[in-house]
């Protein structure tokens, strides 16, 4: 490629976020409590540099596993889809920094392990997440995941990704009930649910 110099390009970084997000009591993301700069000790989602030699979905997954407690085996069973770009000129005061964010739907709540730049990982509360001082733009992450799914259950099948593969339409109800924060007439879900294909 003649005439083509990529030194005449500034270098920037690609990294991924995931939103982990799981429903026990409450609807739950996946947070890691950062251990070195920048945004040391404060809560962050989990996530990382992309390799060189590495696809982006590969180092979600990458990323994932290393930062959940998710086995390989259990990987294949979590809901993983692209959420959107996140590029703000100012996001990561390392350098110029674009993040593919992630969002992921887990029925299992598997005891969190943190990854090599995290102290320790926890699920919490979205409403206690998105009350902290996330590091990064990671609450505009959040709050962007949170957004896609309760807008999905609206159209898709995406809540049974949260249950077993036999469940009840009370389990099914308390989903909704719980992603969307709200109450849901039974009566009328039944009918909804069951005139579903």
């Amino acid at each position: 490629m003649d005439g083509y110099d990529p030194a005449s390009f500034p270098p920037f970084a690609v990294t991924v976020d995931i939103v982990l997000l799981t429903v026990a009591e409450s609807l739950e993301v996946l947070v890691i409590r950062r251990g070195s700069e920048p945004f040391a000790g404060r809560l962050a989602l989990p996530g990382g540099f992309v390799l060189s030699d590495e696809a982006v979905d590969a180092a979600a997954r990458r990323e994932l596993a290393e930062e959940s407690g998710l086995s390989a085996a259990e990987l294949p069973g979590v809901h993983l889809e692209q959420l959107a770009t996140f590029g703000s000129v100012d996001r990561d005061p390392r350098m110029r920094v674009v993040s593919v964010g992630y969002l992921g739907l887990t029925r299992s709540r598997p005891a969190p392990v943190a990854g090599s730049d995290a102290i320790e990982a926890m699920w919490l509360p979205v409403t206690d997440a998105l009350a902290a001082d996330l590091a990064f733009d990671h609450r505009q992450i959040l709050d962007a995941a949170v957004e896609r799914v309760r807008a999905k259950l609206e159209y898709t099948t995406l809540a049974t990704s949260l249950v077993d593969a036999d469940f009840t339409l009370g389990e099914l109800h308390r989903i909704y009930e719980i992603v969307w924060g709200v109450t849901i007439d039974l009566a009328n879900f039944r009918r909804k649910v069951l005139a579903t294909d």
